[in-house]
């Protein structure tokens, strides 16, 4: 018959054994399952006293239940009487407490697996060298390995049970749809800020997995971090370098097209113009060449924070190299307005630049395209204020610059630029330029003391190309050099073939470009009249008054070596030029050339008579000989001749004559009366 013990009568009483059973080391096991006895004593055991021990009893004066192992019970008569009730009582309570016992042992034997599987499992992660964390689909943290603690600095009792959340960069905001996308897709790599327990703000590499249940049901995420800050810094690095001018810091070419093209984008949508401008610093070179890199790239800062300063937030400025500028302007309600932008930058270059010591002025040239009339992506829009440049750069008129809009004919025009400087470097190749000799006779006698030699171009589809139309292009692209190379060794060897020919040396002169005026230029004189093995009288070199205003003792240097050769040094174009009569008396010159412009309106012009006059006057003062050049009728000629004008150039004598017409001439020593008479 089965025990009347109703535990669930006292459901208290039954926990309390559970419990004791159950959740006790075996210390205090004793002590915590006599304590949940005692109150059942009270309830079930009315007459007996009833314990739990760890001992073998004495058989011979108690009633004793074995319950396993070296657990028993032991019930004993308060008067000595135990009934069979009692005894039944006792059997079934040692069996529910035997089966309590195995539960217990079960349950030691999991938890003992899991700790050694944990414990494992914490080696293995305090083994990778990455800061590895688990973390419950909440986002609170369940583990912590040393990587994490090495990365972070939070031991890992100061970081499990606290959110993920505690790591993250205050202005870090992705995290909101991180667990989402994250379930969705079963992981995610990205690179984030996390901010470490100092403070400090570091990049990560962050992967993300998925902890799945046996049921395939997610239960949490682990995270895998490492530092990549030095790399983030790196790629910065890299990147700033290849996006940025080093020299002022702002957008260099390339980022300022992506930057256009990713503006473009807006305002094709939003349906707003916008524009861009080219900018050219006038005299920027002769400063940079003169004071030295330093001294320009000074400049240059100083230059790019002063046109900053006139921007807008949103507007984009970038150094395209050299002392070239480009502006972006987003966004702009009438054309106009871009206009009034490049006044105000041309009105920051007004005032003086102090650069270490130096008070330096600069001018600029801009050139001005509006989206969408003149061009619909970066590239466009740049070539078509590049073009607007160079007519802003011809138009100029103040110290500070001028600025243009870019037009449809403006683009032929340099479409023809282009195609001319292609053909002259081909010209060079091919040796498609032949020179011309335009004589030089004396006023008094008629006789040709000398010839100017001029180049031209033979192209072969355009025929006879004048170098009005090339030289400023040759001077841009630096092909003057080679053009000047050419004619100096040219006329050299024409020299030489008069020389032969038993001609009287005269004077041959050869014009020198400013690029051409080096402190090498006599050197190459000389190696010319050696190579050709010719005399020094038959060479003149002449160049042009606005040389002498660069470099006054560099120039008196380098022509003092010159005329030291033999070689004569005429001064042309002069009077318009402005050189300072102090400097000029200064200069080993033999000749000055009245510049044509002074020439045309004689005898008419009361203002281009007194000039030629006061030319003619000071040079007899100052011991040189003066040639006209220009002279095209017998009027201009009179007054000169009066005037005392030693040597005439121009059409009421001859054109520029071929080789074979002008050799005819010397040998027939045909005098100017008998041509004008």
């Amino acid at each position: 018959m089965r025990p009347t013990i109703d535990l669930q009568h006292d459901f208290t009483l039954g926990t309390e054994l559970c419990e004791a059973i159950l959740y006790h080391t075996d210390e205090n096991l004793v002590e915590a399952v006599n304590r949940a006895v005692s109150r059942l004593v009270k309830v079930i055991f009315f007459d007996c006293e009833l314990a739990f021990t760890r001992q073998l009893p004495d058989s011979r004066q108690v009633v004793y239940r074995q319950i396993c192992a070296e657990n028993y019970y032991v019930l004993s008569g308060k008067q000595g009487h135990i009934s069979e009730s009692d005894l039944e009582k006792l059997n079934f309570l040692t069996a529910l407490t035997a089966k309590l016992f195995h539960s217990r042992l079960a349950l030691h034997a999991r938890f003992d697996s899991a700790i050694r599987a944990q414990s494992i499992h914490t080696q293995i992660l305090d083994q990778i060298h990455e800061s590895v964390i688990t973390m419950d689909l909440a986002g609170f943290i369940l583990s912590w390995n040393l990587g994490a603690e090495r990365l972070f600095g939070y031991t890992a009792n100061e970081a499990i049970g606290q959110n993920i959340l505690f790591l993250y960069d205050a202005e870090e905001s992705d995290d909101a749809s991180i667990h989402d996308v994250f379930l969705q897709h079963g992981g995610r790599e990205m690179e984030v800020r996390r901010r470490k327990k100092t403070g400090e703000i570091f990049w990560a590499s962050l992967s993300l997995s998925t902890l799945f249940d046996e049921k395939s049901q997610p239960i949490g995420m682990i995270g895998y971090l490492s530092d990549i800050t030095e790399r983030k810094r790196s790629e910065e690095k890299i990147n700033h370098l290849a996006y940025y001018d080093p020299l002022t810091d702002l957008p260099n070419r390339t980022l300022f097209k992506k930057l256009i093209d990713n503006t473009l984008q807006q305002s094709q949508r939003n349906e707003v113009a916008m524009s861009v401008m080219f900018i050219d610093l006038n005299r920027f070179k002769p400063i940079n060449d003169t004071l030295g890199h330093r001294i320009g790239d000074l400049l240059l800062q100083q230059v790019a924070e002063r046109f900053r300063s006139t921007l807008r937030e949103n507007d984009v400025i970038a150094r395209l190299g050299s002392d070239e500028f480009a502006v972006a302007l987003h966004d702009i309600k009438q054309h106009f307005h871009t206009g009034l932008v490049a006044q105000k930058m041309l009105a920051t270059l007004e005032s003086v630049f102090q650069v270490d010591g130096h008070e330096l002025r600069l001018g600029a040239s801009i050139g001005i395209s509006i989206y969408p009339q003149d061009g619909s992506d970066a590239e466009g829009l740049l070539q078509k204020a590049d073009i607007a440049m160079f007519k802003a750069k011809r138009q100029s008129e103040k110290a500070s610059g001028s600025y243009a809009f870019y037009d449809v004919e403006m683009n032929r025009m340099i479409a023809g630029r282009l195609y001319l400087e292609s053909g002259l470097r081909r010209a060079l190749q091919r040796d498609e330029f032949f020179l011309l000799y335009q004589p030089k006779v004396d006023i008094h006698s008629g006789q040709v003391l000398g010839a100017e030699a001029l180049i031209r171009w033979a192209h072969p589809k355009d025929g006879i190309i004048s170098p009005i139309e090339f030289i400023s292009i040759a001077e841009e692209t630096n092909l003057i050099l080679q053009i000047d190379a050419w004619v100096l060794d040219t006329a050299c060897a024409q020299a030489r073939i008069w020389q032969d020919a038993g001609f009287a040396p005269f004077r041959i002169a050869v014009n020198v470009s400013a690029k051409e005026f080096t402190d090498s230029l006599a050197e190459r004189v000389q190696q010319a009249l050696h190579r050709h093995q010719i005399s020094p009288l038959w060479l003149e070199l002449e160049i042009t008054e606005s040389m002498l205003m660069q470099n006054a003792e560099g120039v008196v240097k380098i022509m003092s070596e010159i005329t030291a050769l033999g070689v004569k040094l005429a001064l042309d174009d002069f009077g318009t030029g402005y050189s300072s009569l102090s400097y000029l008396k200064k200069f080993p010159i033999d000749t000055l050339k009245i510049d044509r412009s002074f020439i045309q309106g004689i005898p008419d012009d009361i203002d281009d008579c007194a000039i030629a006059s006061a030319i003619i006057s000071m040079a007899k003062q100052m011991k040189h000989r003066v040639i006209a050049e220009g002279v095209e009728n017998r009027e201009q000629f009179a007054f000169l001749q009066k005037m005392g004008c030693d040597e005439i150039q121009g059409y009421l004598f001859s054109r520029p004559l071929n080789v074979d017409v002008f050799t005819d001439l010397i040998a027939k020593k045909i005098s100017l009366p008998t041509l004008i008479a």
